[in-house]
């Protein structure tokens, strides 16, 4: 797998994922709503520099303008409902992708250190020869991406994966990198050391899905 961590290199990205972190400004979840987004915009711009593009001819008002545009063959798929935010700073960007959607969670059953993913929900168009975006903000143990994936599988065959994550632990990093192969990439605003006991990341910034939407009723 192709690792793409954009934290390697200072820019205003770091701001965004601070503002994530930070435990005061959590408390308002618009903003954190916006940062994701944001943060999807930037990975989303750096993804689309290694796709596939094509010479197009512009008709403008006094000539013709020559450029390259990429293929629209996208189909973004984001795990609900934390990855909302995030495809929708992907869909900023990518405003002609299709779009696919699964519900992709923790089920823990006795033993709240250990847990199953377990997948309810699913919507996608056809992947087949397509370019496959799987968003996902946050990258812990890596289970919830390679479940969602193997979800995906009766919709065809991807021509490219692209897997985004806002922040991630390297273990999880290390996992996807050996499930999803050497043909894909992996775009990740941070990479973080350490999963607690409960397969959270540390420092990471908590449940994203809660801070941007809510918290959930425990079943």
């Amino acid at each position: 797998m192709h690792i793409h961590n954009l934290s390697e290199t200072p820019s205003i990205l770091n701001s965004f994922i601070s503002e994530l972190r930070d435990k005061n400004l959590q408390k308002d979840s618009m903003r954190f709503r916006r940062n994701i987004e944001r943060i999807g915009e930037i990975l989303g711009y750096e993804l689309s520099k290694s796709l596939n593009f094509e010479a197009h001819q512009i008709e403008t008002p006094l000539g013709v303008s020559h450029t390259v545009l990429h293929k629209k063959d996208i189909v973004l798929c984001s795990i609900l409902r934390a990855g909302v935010p995030l495809h929708n700073g992907l869909l900023n960007y990518f405003d002609a992708a299709e779009n696919a959607f699964i519900s992709a969670y923790r089920q823990h059953k006795h033993n709240p250190e250990s847990f199953e993913i377990v997948v309810e929900y699913l919507a996608c168009p056809s992947l087949e020869n397509k370019t496959l975006i799987l968003a996902d903000p946050m990258l812990a143990t890596g289970q919830s991406m390679v479940a969602t994936f193997e979800a995906l599988k009766p919709f065809g065959v991807p021509k490219e994966i692209h897997l985004v994550s806002v922040i991630g632990a390297q273990k999880g990093v290390d996992y996807v990198a050996e499930e999803f192969g050497e043909n894909s990439h992996l775009w990740i605003a941070a990479i973080d050391q350490t999963l607690n006991n409960k397969g959270y990341i540390i420092p990471g910034l908590g449940d994203a899905g809660d801070l941007a939407f809510g918290n959930k009723l425990q079943q």
